[in-house]
């Protein structure tokens, strides 16, 4: 099937979706400005742009949730098959045939991946009480539900155990179960996939791929969202560019490139970072030194890591899902049990105390930004200065030696707004609750919380998940100007291989809960991958 690009119009028999001149502001900040987007029957529409472009809120609007309708409602049409629509919640969409994956996991964690994947549609038993006493009295086909949540995990082609609990599920593992229930809804016409790769491996990313490009293929239509611009390319037909709130072009995915969609989404050339200094490093004193380091954290098991970080530098850790890099950091911080022996500054470091880590200068900027990093009901100024006031008793004015104690509220404004300012982030202004901005912004959010505290060791976990291009070299500049200029030492986790090489001075790669390998960021991109498969033999180039 032939579709065209932006400036024609699709043939309505072939035209799914049409969003037509949408336009919406929050609290006097347009967010949207006559945005049109079109979907054809068993096409995917790649959806691009910065944190802030407007996307979210765009699918938020075609989804119906809440938070449209009750900060004013949106101005232009909606046109499913033909018919205009207006959802007033998700399950008005959902039962047009419209689902939706969102970037942030909305699943019960006390549920199985099975009651996750079929809430609200569970299969019953009948019996003759049913007729009397009513429907109370139905109870749960528990084979038929299994059945039904197999079936839709096969479709995935990934390994998932239907039985396990969310809350001891990898993140990755996470991910496909949200996919997974979407795929259970034999009614979908339209299916919004919301960074669905942004958690997953490159491996767990490609079999996500496969499996939406076979849906589509079945006739099921797909907008594709995700900031990894070679996946939108590779599984889009045609890609929408939206930038500060309105669609900048549409081009046919096969006739374009990440860097040309880059610029186009920014407004700006992208520039790769700097390689890094192990060399000059080699001499510099060990700040950090851990010894045989187990973390039990549900899907990222730590058994036994063996590491040094040296002041000044900035040290990366990577490897694939589920093979212990984010428990390294949770488990010195103290979020997840730990034990071994780490030794911060020559001094022994306890675990399983993170007030006394953050005492000590460290701070952890962590892979969950809404569960462990912000306080989402609370605007931002109060979130980049919370940490400093409970340890630092930063940002309070005393009486009395004490007796009295108030908040500096004129400091946290000012504080706040130069991070604000520094960090580009996308807000109304510092008194905007958290959880109001994009996923991006409430990173920079974190970040900013970091770096009030001036920490001697940073460890950043993740820092650019779910962040676009642009909001992406602003961060890893700033990660790099805060290494440079405060003198800051920064041990960065991530599943970006290439983000890793593009500003750290050593990359150390996890395997199966231990350190497997260090190399420099100029190390041949191969040796990476051989370490992360763990085939340490056949690597020769080293750190």
């Amino acid at each position: 099937m032939t579709f065209v690009v932006w400036g024609d119009v699709m043939d309505e028999k072939q035209c799914l979706l049409r969003m037509q001149n949408i336009s919406k502001d929050f609290f006097g900040n347009q967010v949207l400005k006559d945005v049109t987007l079109q979907v054809g029957k068993g096409e995917i529409v790649g959806l691009v742009g910065e944190n802030g472009a407007g996307k979210s809120t765009l699918m938020n609007i075609l989804f119906g949730l809440p938070v449209i309708n009750q900060t004013g409602g949106y101005q232009g049409k909606i046109f499913l098959d033909e018919r205009e629509v207006s959802f007033s919640s998700p399950f008005d969409a959902i039962e047009a045939g419209i689902g939706m994956v969102h970037q942030e996991f909305i699943l019960i964690p006390g549920f199985t991946a099975t009651e996750n994947i079929l809430l609200n549609r569970e299969s019953t038993n009948y019996s003759i009480f049913v007729e009397v006493f009513g429907e109370r009295l139905r109870t749960l086909n528990r084979e038929a539900m299994n059945k039904r949540a197999i079936t839709a995990i096969e479709k995935l082609e990934v390994q998932l155990d239907p039985n396990m609990m969310v809350s001891e599920m990898p993140v990755g593992h996470r991910q496909f179960t949200e996919i997974a229930r979407e795929m259970d809804r034999v009614s979908t016409k339209l299916l919004v996939l919301d960074e669905p790769t942004a958690v997953l491996t490159e491996s767990e990313a490609e079999t996500m791929l496969k499996a939406a490009r076979k849906l589509a293929n079945l006739g099921l239509s797909i907008i594709f969202i995700s900031h990894r611009l070679s996946e939108v390319l590779s599984i889009s037909d045609r890609l929408f560019i939206l930038r500060d709130g309105q669609v900048v072009r549409s081009l046919e995915s096969s006739k374009t490139s990440p860097r040309e969609v880059a610029s186009l989404m920014v407004g700006r050339d992208i520039k790769d970072g700097d390689c890094g200094r192990s060399e000059e490093l080699k001499e510099s004193e060990v700040v950090l030194d851990i010894k045989d380091l187990w973390v039990d954290m549900p899907g990222e098991q730590v058994n036994g890591v063996d590491l040094q970080v040296r002041k000044g530098e900035i040290l990366g850790i990577g490897g694939l899902a589920g093979q212990g890099k984010l428990g390294i950091a949770n488990g010195i911080m103290g979020l997840f049990p730990a034990e071994g022996e780490v030794k911060y500054k020559t001094e022994r470091l306890p675990l399983n105390n993170p007030v006394e880590v953050l005492e000590r200068g460290m701070a952890f900027v962590s892979e969950d930004r809404r569960g462990v990093g912000l306080l989402l009901d609370e605007p931002i100024d109060l979130n980049i200065v919370f940490t400093a006031m409970q340890i630092q008793k930063r940002f309070i004015r005393n009486l009395f030696g004490g007796l009295l104690k108030w908040r500096d509220d004129k400091e946290i404004s000012k504080v706040a707004r130069e991070y604000i300012d520094s960090l580009q982030i996308k807000c109304v202004s510092e008194k905007q609750n958290a959880k109001e901005l994009s996923g991006g912004n409430q990173q920079k959010v974190c970040l900013a919380k970091a770096f009030v505290l001036n920490p001697d060791l940073l460890f950043v976990s993740e820092p650019t998940r779910g962040i676009d291009v642009g909001a992406k070299s602003v961060v890893l500049e700033t990660l790099r100007k805060q290494n440079r200029e405060q003198g800051t030492t920064i041990v960065m986790i991530s599943s970006e291989l290439e983000e890793l090489r593009s500003i750290c001075d050593r990359i150390a790669i996890v395997d199966e809960g231990k350190i497997v390998g260090i190399l420099p960021p100029t190390a041949d991109p191969a040796d990476f991958g051989l370490l992360m498969l763990g085939e340490k033999e056949e690597v020769r180039a080293g750190a």
